[in-house]
This record gives C-alpha cells, structure tokens and sequence, in this order.
C-alpha cells in the first residue's frame, strides 16, 4: 500500500514511518523540520520502500496515496507557542490541503489530533464524546483550537464527500525520537536526570498525567487507520494508568540512578490539573490497548537518551 505520513520526521511520526515499512508498506515522509529531526529518519533512509520530501503540507503538491496519515503539527508547548501561526496553518489549511488529497484519490484519511482538545477537562477521564474546557484566545489556543478545527474540517469531509476520514486523539506519548528540549514532562525529567541537574515541577507536582509508550501508540493508529469500521469514528490513544507529576519525577531519578534534586517553578497558564484517556472504545472497536508497562517504558526511553549525545540531539 501507498502510505503518505506527514509530519513523518517527527517524533511519532518517523515511529510510525518505521512500522509501516516494516509491514510492508511504500512510506513517503513529508516534513519540513520546523519541529522534526533528519536524524529520526537517517535510518530509513536506505530502505528501498522509503521516499523522503521536504515539503510545507500547507502548500498544494502532488503524491500518490492509498492512505494518508496526517500528523503534521507541533505539538509541545515549546513548538507551538515558538510557532503559533504555523501551528495554526498546519491545522488548518494543510488539513484541509491533506483532505482534498484523501478526497480526490479516494484514500483512506487519519488525522492525529491531541488530547489538548479537551483543555482543562471537567470531565474526568475523558471520553470522545466530551466537548471539552479549552481556553480560545490563551497561549495554547493555537494548538488546541486549530486542533478543534481540524477535526471539524475532518467531519465535514466526511459528512460532505464520504470521504474515509477518521480523528485519533492522541494522550501524553513518549519514547525514542523525542525532541530534547521541547519542554514536555518525560523528555525533561529525563534529561535533567542524567546530567544530575535539577528535575522542574510546573506547581506542586499533584497534577496528573498518563504516559503511553510510542510502540503501542504507533500499533493504535495503525489499528485506527486499517480497522474495519473506524470510517467516521473518534479514538482516543493512551495509557488510562494514571500517576501525578512528582511521582514521575521521583520514579525516573530513580531509574537514572539520579543525585537530582526537584525543584517546583510557577504553573504554566492554562495547563491542565488531570489527564487521563478513557480507551474503552479503542478497546471495543479496535481490540487495542497499551502492552508496555509504564516502568519499562521509561527504561527503554532513558537508555536511548543514553545513547544519544545530548548536545546534538535537537
């Protein structure tokens, strides 16, 4: 299968683009590295089934495609409040550029949206039927609303054309091709850990967050996408295994076999008190849920920063 994957230099994405050359599919990654990395994608390079183009995806280009899966965007809070406009471009008119795409050719669509789309949610954990708690005009409008409206632009193309569209909302995601200084809660600890610097807790570190491993994620969108009968649905993605902030903190000096202090830094406006997926309908429709469990996972994502030279990792 034609497989295009936006966003494909990414952190999930250039995951992704792995899995599917390893199922066998042809991969063209678009990227144009306003957050992604060449080096998540060198390793792929090579690889016979693999095309590489760099290329802004709100600007029209052509490309052959038997599925589409769109997951350009910034997405931590250091990307998009460095890149607001583009943040809400991407969203927005290269939704819209991806959709046309999935329209004409009558490719399969997947849009990764993002659990930021229920804001400081009221309702806990989240299920897609909720509406959300989004502030319009903060500083982390332009990711969480664009996101909105990207899924809205989903939707019409689905209701409009029948096109075969489906939104995965994607929760708190980590592992290897993690940007380092993207300012997000694992990559952070992480690296302060290993260099023994202090771990930086946005408030009391009672806020809560469900952290899901990128293997698994990547086998979600992948069972989102390929599923017979996601057509139109909505999925949530993520680990529902629900920890505060201080205890990640606390675990992961522990698994650094860190001498790292913590420390605690005024909260970040509009950041939300608890984060947790409800997956029970990735669980019914898709037969998905997490298998790594979250100690392993932090093991697996600590050695990688290992073995990485953190000064060059971008």
């Amino acid at each position: 299968m034609k497989v295009v994957v936006t966003g494909g230099a990414g952190f999930v994405g250039s995951n992704l683009c792995k899995r599917l050359l390893e199922e066998g599919h042809s991969v063209l990654c678009v990227d144009n590295h306003i957050t992604g990395s060449t080096r998540n994608i060198e390793p792929l390079l090579t690889h016979p089934q693999f095309r590489y183009q760099e290329q802004d995806v709100t600007k029209p280009f052509e490309f052959e495609a038997d599925a589409i899966f769109h997951m350009a965007s910034p997405a931590s809070p250091v990307g998009y409040m460095e890149h607001p406009i583009e943040t809400i471009m991407v969203n927005s008119i290269g939704t819209y550029q991806m959709l046309e795409q999935a329209r004409r050719q009558g490719a399969m669509f997947l849009i990764s949206s993002t659990s930021e789309i229920y804001g400081d949610p009221l309702v806990h954990p989240q299920t897609e039927d909720y509406w959300g708690n989004v502030n319009p005009i903060g500083p982390r409008a332009c990711y969480d609303e664009s996101k909105r409206l990207g899924e809205t632009l989903t939707m019409e193309y689905y209701r409009q054309y029948r096109t075969n569209v489906r939104i995965v909302r994607i929760f708190n995601t980590y592992g290897p091709n993690s940007q380092i200084h993207d300012g997000r809660m694992i990559p952070n600890f992480i690296t302060q850990a290993l260099k023994n610097e202090p771990l930086t807790i946005y408030g009391d570190g009672t806020k809560t967050r469900s952290i899901c491993y990128v293997s698994d994620l990547v086998e979600g969108l992948l069972q989102a996408m390929f599923h017979a009968g996601t057509m139109g649905e909505v999925f949530n993605l993520g680990n529902p295994e629900e920890h505060t902030v201080l205890e990640y903190a606390q675990t992961i000096t522990k698994l650094c076999n860190s001498s790292s202090p913590i420390i605690f830094e005024p909260d970040r406006i509009d950041d939300p008190e608890r984060r947790r997926p409800n997956i029970t309908k990735a669980r019914k429709v898709l037969g998905w849920e997490p298998a790594i469990g979250i100690e392993d996972g932090l093991k697996r994502t600590i050695e990688w920063f290992r073995s990485q030279t953190l000064s060059t990792v971008s």
